[in-house]
């Protein structure tokens, strides 16, 4: 239905019929009320629909409805407010040029709007992530939110160039070719940095350590204590701090024993060669029995392993059920105590290094000495 048309033929007071801008005082009026009408709608439903599921997501939280909520709570009035003047304006009379800054400037902000929903859902999901990864450590946080911003830039960058390209009909073709050979130089500039950033961003996605963990890299072993964009940083037992980049930390082989469930221990013993044979047959079953009395050990096996040079040699293993060191040096520290106490009940010696000479004989065969000449 042509709404101009049909007020034109309507029958009217005078001052309806007076022209303002191109438009009869009528125009303006039916203008306002289809601006505020829609408006006032729009407005009321987002009201309404952001109440209802801002309560079925109260009850039931992790629902897809999250982001339906969050799109609508990142809906801006603004917004809202150029949809109904792009509505409301085709009731009036406008020039071409009118006509098509008006159609422009809902382009602008339909493209902002879809902006403001971008920077919504990605919010959301990086707290779903960090929820789901239990990241509650600070640099961890800290991490996300780093990588987060990153993907805003890159989200409103491509906003902004879509806004100039049919907003303000600026060819874009030449600038992003230009952006391109400019983020080619500056990302050769700064590939270590670059290198160390994407480490970051790999140790929070992939999770080979987290802060509080002990970790051996190479040669150097500590307590992780920060995890940042560029360095991440270890306390070592002797208590200074070893500070690893990104990049060279990711290429090195990790040991992480804070992911240990339980300490594999190994240790041998060796007992004199004079040892009576049946008593080296029951000492693996003193051993079993001493292990099995431990209450954090358990028992894997104890064998007469081989014919030392001066030792018959023992080779004993068994698991600490918690990984933490010292209540593997204090399940081990029993073991041994009990193993001295049950030896010298039994008349067993432990063994240490020891050479026989034998030299019976090589005094009767040997030449006298010469005879002192005066």
């Amino acid at each position: 239905m042509d709404v101009r048309g049909l007020l034109d033929d309507l029958t009217l007071p005078e001052f309806f019929g007076w022209i303002l801008l191109g438009n009869t005082i009528l125009n303006w009026i039916v203008f306002a009320l289809t601006l505020i009408l829609v408006f006032g709608g729009l407005a009321l439903a987002k009201r309404i629909i952001f109440g209802r599921l801002a309560k079925r997501v109260a009850l039931l939280p992790g629902r897809p409805d999250e982001f339906i909520l969050e799109l609508l709570r990142r809906t801006s009035f603004f917004i809202l407010m150029f949809i109904a003047l792009s509505i409301a304006i085709r009731t009036l009379r406008l020039s071409p040029a009118a006509a098509t800054w008006a159609s422009r400037l809902g382009y602008a902000a339909l493209f902002i709007q879809f902006g403001l929903w971008g920077t919504g859902v990605i919010a959301l999901v990086s707290q779903r992530f960090v929820a789901a990864r239990d990241g509650t450590e600070a640099d961890t946080a800290m991490t996300i939110r780093a990588a987060t911003f990153l993907v805003r830039v890159v989200l409103w960058a491509m906003i902004l160039l879509l806004t100039l390209q049919n907003v303000f009909a600026v060819n874009i073709t030449a600038l992003i070719t230009g952006l391109g050979i400019g983020g080619i130089a500056i990302a050769l500039a700064v590939q270590n940095i670059l290198s160390d950033l994407f480490g970051a961003v790999s140790i929070v996605l992939d999770k080979p350590f987290v802060v509080g963990d002990f970790i051996i890299v190479g040669d150097f072993l500590g307590t992780v204590e920060y995890v940042g964009l560029k360095t991440t940083r270890l306390r070592s037992l002797s208590g200074e701090q070893i500070i690893f980049s990104n990049s060279d930390l990711l290429n090195s082989r990790i040991r992480n024993y804070k992911r240990m469930f339980e300490r594999r221990a190994v240790f041998a013993i060796g007992v004199t060669y004079g040892t009576p044979p049946e008593k080296l047959a029951a000492i693996g079953g003193w051993i079993r029995t001493i292990v099995e009395t431990q209450p954090e050990a358990r028992f894997d096996r104890a064998h007469f392993k081989t014919f030392g040079a001066s030792s018959l040699d023992y080779e004993v293993v068994y698991y600490v059920k918690k990984p933490d060191f010292n209540t593997y040096m204090d399940t081990q520290q029993a073991i041994n105590i009990a193993l001295v106490r049950k030896f010298a009940a039994e008349g067993i010696e432990f063994a240490f290094p020891t050479r026989t000479v034998h030299v019976s004989g090589m005094l009767e065969s040997a030449p006298p000495p010469p005879a002192l000449q005066p």
